[in-house]
Protein backbone atom coordinates (compact mmCIF):
# COMPACT_ATOMS: atom_id res chain seq x y z
CA UNK A 1 0.00 0.00 0.00
CA UNK A 2 1.52 3.59 -0.85
CA UNK A 3 1.04 6.62 1.53
CA UNK A 4 -1.91 7.89 -0.79
CA UNK A 5 -3.75 5.02 -0.32
CA UNK A 6 -6.25 5.28 2.91
CA UNK A 7 -8.45 2.40 2.85
CA UNK A 8 -7.49 -0.87 0.75
CA UNK A 9 -8.87 -4.50 0.75
CA UNK A 10 -6.72 -7.08 -0.45
CA UNK A 11 -8.68 -10.33 -1.51
CA UNK A 12 -11.17 -10.09 0.82
CA UNK A 13 -13.64 -13.17 0.88
CA UNK A 14 -16.82 -12.99 3.22
CA UNK A 15 -18.90 -15.99 4.21
CA UNK A 16 -22.17 -16.22 6.28
CA UNK A 17 -23.26 -19.48 7.89
CA UNK A 18 -26.87 -20.63 7.29
CA UNK A 19 -28.89 -21.18 10.42
CA UNK A 20 -30.70 -23.55 9.24
CA UNK A 21 -28.40 -26.19 7.99
CA UNK A 22 -29.98 -27.71 5.06
CA UNK A 23 -29.41 -24.33 3.20
CA UNK A 24 -25.57 -23.82 2.12
CA UNK A 25 -23.92 -20.55 3.89
CA UNK A 26 -23.75 -17.93 1.33
CA UNK A 27 -20.84 -16.34 0.24
CA UNK A 28 -21.27 -12.77 -0.05
CA UNK A 29 -18.19 -10.86 -1.30
CA UNK A 30 -15.27 -12.99 -3.05
CA UNK A 31 -11.53 -12.28 -3.48
CA UNK A 32 -12.48 -8.72 -3.50
CA UNK A 33 -9.31 -6.32 -3.85
CA UNK A 34 -10.12 -2.19 -4.14
CA UNK A 35 -8.43 1.38 -2.62
CA UNK A 36 -9.35 4.08 -2.27
CA UNK A 37 -6.81 7.25 -2.13
CA UNK A 38 -6.70 10.01 0.60
CA UNK A 39 -9.59 12.89 -0.24
CA UNK A 40 -11.33 10.27 -3.00
CA UNK A 41 -14.75 9.53 -2.98
CA UNK A 42 -15.44 6.13 -4.44
CA UNK A 43 -19.16 4.51 -5.32
CA UNK A 44 -19.93 1.10 -5.08
CA UNK A 45 -22.80 -0.27 -8.00
CA UNK A 46 -24.30 -3.56 -7.92
CA UNK A 47 -27.03 -5.82 -7.58
CA UNK A 48 -29.13 -5.97 -4.42
CA UNK A 49 -27.21 -8.95 -1.68
CA UNK A 50 -24.02 -8.53 -3.91
CA UNK A 51 -22.48 -7.92 -0.05
CA UNK A 52 -21.76 -3.70 -0.51
CA UNK A 53 -23.13 -3.08 2.89
CA UNK A 54 -20.89 -6.16 4.03
CA UNK A 55 -17.59 -4.60 2.27
CA UNK A 56 -18.78 -1.23 4.80
CA UNK A 57 -19.38 -3.59 7.73
CA UNK A 58 -15.35 -4.89 7.41
CA UNK A 59 -14.72 -1.63 6.94
CA UNK A 60 -15.81 0.21 9.88
CA UNK A 61 -14.39 -3.43 11.95
CA UNK A 62 -17.98 -4.49 12.72
CA UNK A 63 -17.23 -8.18 11.23
CA UNK A 64 -14.13 -9.99 10.15
CA UNK A 65 -13.82 -11.27 6.45
CA UNK A 66 -13.04 -15.07 6.33
CA UNK A 67 -10.04 -14.71 3.93
CA UNK A 68 -7.99 -11.53 3.17
CA UNK A 69 -7.06 -8.13 4.84
CA UNK A 70 -9.00 -4.72 4.61
CA UNK A 71 -6.74 -2.08 6.22
CA UNK A 72 -6.61 2.33 6.97
CA UNK A 73 -3.93 3.97 6.82
CA UNK A 74 -2.07 0.46 6.06
CA UNK A 75 -3.07 -0.68 9.31
CA UNK A 76 -5.52 -4.19 9.56
CA UNK A 77 -8.52 -3.44 10.84
CA UNK A 78 -9.00 -6.30 13.79
CA UNK A 79 -12.06 -4.94 15.59
CA UNK A 80 -14.17 -1.88 15.92
CA UNK A 81 -12.59 1.06 14.25
CA UNK A 82 -12.61 4.47 15.29
CA UNK A 83 -10.55 6.04 12.07
CA UNK A 84 -14.39 5.69 10.18
CA UNK A 85 -17.76 6.39 10.39
CA UNK A 86 -20.68 5.86 9.11
CA UNK A 87 -23.92 6.90 7.99
CA UNK A 88 -26.71 5.55 6.97
CA UNK A 89 -30.04 5.26 5.24
CA UNK A 90 -31.86 5.90 8.39
CA UNK A 91 -30.66 8.79 10.71
CA UNK A 92 -31.16 7.64 13.99
CA UNK A 93 -30.71 9.99 16.10
CA UNK A 94 -31.93 10.11 19.73
CA UNK A 95 -35.61 10.99 19.76
CA UNK A 96 -34.82 12.32 23.47
CA UNK A 97 -32.21 14.40 22.30
CA UNK A 98 -32.16 17.34 20.57
CA UNK A 99 -30.56 18.08 17.47
CA UNK A 100 -27.33 19.39 19.27
CA UNK A 101 -27.36 16.70 21.68
CA UNK A 102 -27.15 14.76 19.02
CA UNK A 103 -24.38 16.30 17.32
CA UNK A 104 -22.41 16.47 20.54
CA UNK A 105 -23.40 12.35 21.44
CA UNK A 106 -20.37 10.88 19.27
CA UNK A 107 -17.54 13.60 20.75
CA UNK A 108 -19.31 12.88 24.65
CA UNK A 109 -18.10 8.90 24.25
CA UNK A 110 -14.41 10.11 23.07
CA UNK A 111 -14.52 12.48 26.19
CA UNK A 112 -14.20 15.80 24.68
CA UNK A 113 -14.28 18.90 26.62
CA UNK A 114 -17.80 20.57 26.78
CA UNK A 115 -16.65 23.96 25.81
CA UNK A 116 -14.70 21.98 22.77
CA UNK A 117 -17.67 19.73 21.39
CA UNK A 118 -20.08 22.75 21.67
CA UNK A 119 -18.37 25.28 19.73
CA UNK A 120 -17.37 22.22 17.04
CA UNK A 121 -21.14 21.14 16.76
CA UNK A 122 -22.58 24.43 16.52
CA UNK A 123 -20.49 25.53 13.51
CA UNK A 124 -21.41 22.55 11.40
CA UNK A 125 -24.98 23.34 12.54
CA UNK A 126 -24.62 26.29 10.93
CA UNK A 127 -22.71 25.36 8.13
CA UNK A 128 -25.65 23.15 7.44
CA UNK A 129 -28.72 25.70 7.90
CA UNK A 130 -29.62 24.34 11.04
CA UNK A 131 -28.71 26.39 13.68
CA UNK A 132 -31.99 27.60 14.46
CA UNK A 133 -33.08 24.01 15.00
CA UNK A 134 -30.03 23.52 17.63
CA UNK A 135 -32.45 22.96 20.56
CA UNK A 136 -35.71 21.53 18.86
CA UNK A 137 -36.08 17.59 18.98
CA UNK A 138 -35.46 15.05 15.63
CA UNK A 139 -39.65 14.80 15.30
CA UNK A 140 -39.77 18.50 14.76
CA UNK A 141 -37.57 18.00 11.61
CA UNK A 142 -37.86 17.33 8.18
CA UNK A 143 -36.58 14.09 6.48
CA UNK A 144 -33.53 16.33 4.88
CA UNK A 145 -33.25 18.16 7.86
CA UNK A 146 -32.61 15.23 9.92
CA UNK A 147 -29.88 13.79 7.57
CA UNK A 148 -27.86 17.08 7.90
CA UNK A 149 -27.77 16.65 11.28
CA UNK A 150 -27.04 13.06 10.94
CA UNK A 151 -24.28 14.59 8.00
CA UNK A 152 -23.02 17.24 10.96
CA UNK A 153 -22.55 14.41 13.70
CA UNK A 154 -20.93 12.30 11.25
CA UNK A 155 -18.05 14.67 10.61
CA UNK A 156 -18.02 16.52 13.67
CA UNK A 157 -15.68 13.27 14.53
CA UNK A 158 -13.18 14.11 12.11
CA UNK A 159 -12.96 10.64 10.55
CA UNK A 160 -10.41 9.43 8.82
CA UNK A 161 -13.23 7.29 6.68
CA UNK A 162 -16.53 8.02 5.70
CA UNK A 163 -18.67 4.93 5.02
CA UNK A 164 -22.18 6.08 3.42
CA UNK A 165 -24.80 3.47 3.10
CA UNK A 166 -27.48 4.72 0.46
CA UNK A 167 -27.89 7.90 2.85
CA UNK A 168 -30.24 9.88 0.43
CA UNK A 169 -32.26 6.68 -0.34
CA UNK A 170 -35.37 7.27 1.65
CA UNK A 171 -35.64 10.81 1.00
CA UNK A 172 -37.93 12.65 -2.03
CA UNK A 173 -35.88 13.58 -5.06
CA UNK A 174 -35.56 17.15 -4.80
CA UNK A 175 -34.57 16.93 -0.99
CA UNK A 176 -32.35 14.32 -2.21
CA UNK A 177 -30.06 16.45 -4.65
CA UNK A 178 -30.11 19.06 -1.98
CA UNK A 179 -28.19 17.12 0.31
CA UNK A 180 -26.08 15.49 -2.58
CA UNK A 181 -24.72 18.86 -3.22
CA UNK A 182 -24.26 19.54 0.60
CA UNK A 183 -22.56 16.10 1.06
CA UNK A 184 -20.28 16.71 -1.74
CA UNK A 185 -19.05 20.21 -0.82
CA UNK A 186 -18.35 18.99 2.57
CA UNK A 187 -16.35 15.93 1.17
CA UNK A 188 -14.64 18.52 -0.92
CA UNK A 189 -14.28 21.31 1.90
CA UNK A 190 -12.62 18.48 3.93
CA UNK A 191 -10.94 16.34 1.58
CA UNK A 192 -12.57 13.44 3.31
CA UNK A 193 -11.80 9.74 1.91
CA UNK A 194 -15.27 7.98 1.39
CA UNK A 195 -17.03 4.90 0.22
CA UNK A 196 -20.02 5.17 -0.69
CA UNK A 197 -22.79 2.98 -1.45
CA UNK A 198 -25.97 3.67 -3.73
CA UNK A 199 -28.03 1.87 -6.26
CA UNK A 200 -28.84 5.59 -8.05
CA UNK A 201 -26.59 5.21 -10.87
CA UNK A 202 -26.50 8.57 -11.33
CA UNK A 203 -26.05 9.69 -7.61
CA UNK A 204 -22.55 7.27 -8.10
CA UNK A 205 -21.43 9.29 -10.90
CA UNK A 206 -22.42 12.96 -9.71
CA UNK A 207 -20.50 11.98 -6.28
CA UNK A 208 -17.57 10.15 -6.83
CA UNK A 209 -13.97 10.24 -8.09
CA UNK A 210 -14.76 6.46 -9.50
CA UNK A 211 -17.46 4.10 -9.52
CA UNK A 212 -16.84 0.19 -8.84
CA UNK A 213 -19.27 -1.83 -10.12
CA UNK A 214 -20.14 -5.32 -8.36
CA UNK A 215 -21.70 -8.65 -9.72
CA UNK A 216 -24.24 -10.45 -8.46
CA UNK A 217 -23.57 -12.71 -5.41
CA UNK A 218 -20.73 -13.56 -4.23
CA UNK A 219 -19.90 -10.12 -5.02
CA UNK A 220 -16.66 -9.01 -6.68
CA UNK A 221 -15.37 -6.06 -8.92
CA UNK A 222 -16.21 -6.42 -12.40
CA UNK A 223 -15.32 -2.81 -13.58
CA UNK A 224 -13.52 0.32 -12.35
CA UNK A 225 -15.32 3.52 -14.15
CA UNK A 226 -13.12 6.83 -13.64
CA UNK A 227 -15.17 9.47 -13.31
CA UNK A 228 -13.63 11.81 -15.69
CA UNK A 229 -15.76 15.26 -15.49
CA UNK A 230 -14.92 18.29 -13.64
CA UNK A 231 -17.32 19.49 -10.25
CA UNK A 232 -16.67 16.71 -8.08
CA UNK A 233 -18.10 19.24 -5.26
CA UNK A 234 -20.86 20.41 -7.84
CA UNK A 235 -23.57 17.37 -8.59
CA UNK A 236 -26.06 19.80 -10.01
CA UNK A 237 -23.34 20.57 -13.13
CA UNK A 238 -22.32 17.39 -13.10
CA UNK A 239 -25.82 15.86 -13.67
CA UNK A 240 -26.13 18.42 -16.39
CA UNK A 241 -22.65 17.26 -18.36
CA UNK A 242 -23.04 15.82 -21.85
CA UNK A 243 -20.48 12.52 -20.66
CA UNK A 244 -23.05 11.98 -17.99
CA UNK A 245 -25.14 9.75 -19.82
CA UNK A 246 -23.02 7.95 -21.67
CA UNK A 247 -21.61 6.76 -18.05
CA UNK A 248 -25.24 5.75 -17.15
CA UNK A 249 -25.09 3.77 -20.03
CA UNK A 250 -22.52 1.79 -19.63
CA UNK A 251 -23.18 0.85 -15.49
CA UNK A 252 -26.75 -0.41 -16.75
CA UNK A 253 -24.57 -2.32 -19.54
CA UNK A 254 -22.92 -3.67 -16.89
CA UNK A 255 -25.12 -4.57 -14.80
CA UNK A 256 -27.05 -6.24 -17.74
CA UNK A 257 -30.29 -3.57 -17.39
CA UNK A 258 -30.65 -2.77 -20.96
CA UNK A 259 -31.09 -6.13 -21.84
CA UNK A 260 -34.01 -7.57 -19.79
CA UNK A 261 -32.22 -9.32 -17.77
CA UNK A 262 -31.46 -7.41 -15.01
CA UNK A 263 -33.38 -8.90 -12.34
CA UNK A 264 -31.30 -9.79 -9.56
CA UNK A 265 -30.47 -13.62 -8.37
CA UNK A 266 -32.81 -15.29 -6.16
CA UNK A 267 -32.16 -14.73 -2.51
CA UNK A 268 -31.65 -16.86 0.39
CA UNK A 269 -33.97 -15.00 2.74
CA UNK A 270 -31.78 -12.78 4.99
CA UNK A 271 -33.68 -14.92 8.47
CA UNK A 272 -31.62 -17.51 7.42
CA UNK A 273 -28.20 -16.29 7.07
CA UNK A 274 -26.42 -13.08 8.39
CA UNK A 275 -27.56 -10.49 6.18
CA UNK A 276 -25.41 -10.25 2.94
CA UNK A 277 -26.28 -6.75 1.28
Amino acid sequence: MDDATRLEFRHVDKLFPARNRRITPVVAVRDVSLKVARGEVVSLIGPSGCGKSTLLNLAAGLDRPNAGMVLVDNKPVTGPNFHVAFMLQNDLLLPWRTILENVNFGQEIQHTKRDVRTRRSNELLARYHLAEFAHHYPHQLSGGMRQRAALARTIVMDPDVLLLDEPFSALDAQTKMILQNDLARVLAEERKTALFITHDISEGIALSDRVLVMSRRPGTIIREIIVDMPDRDHPFRRRSNPRMNAYVVEILNLLGLTHGDGKDMPEVPLEEIGGAQ
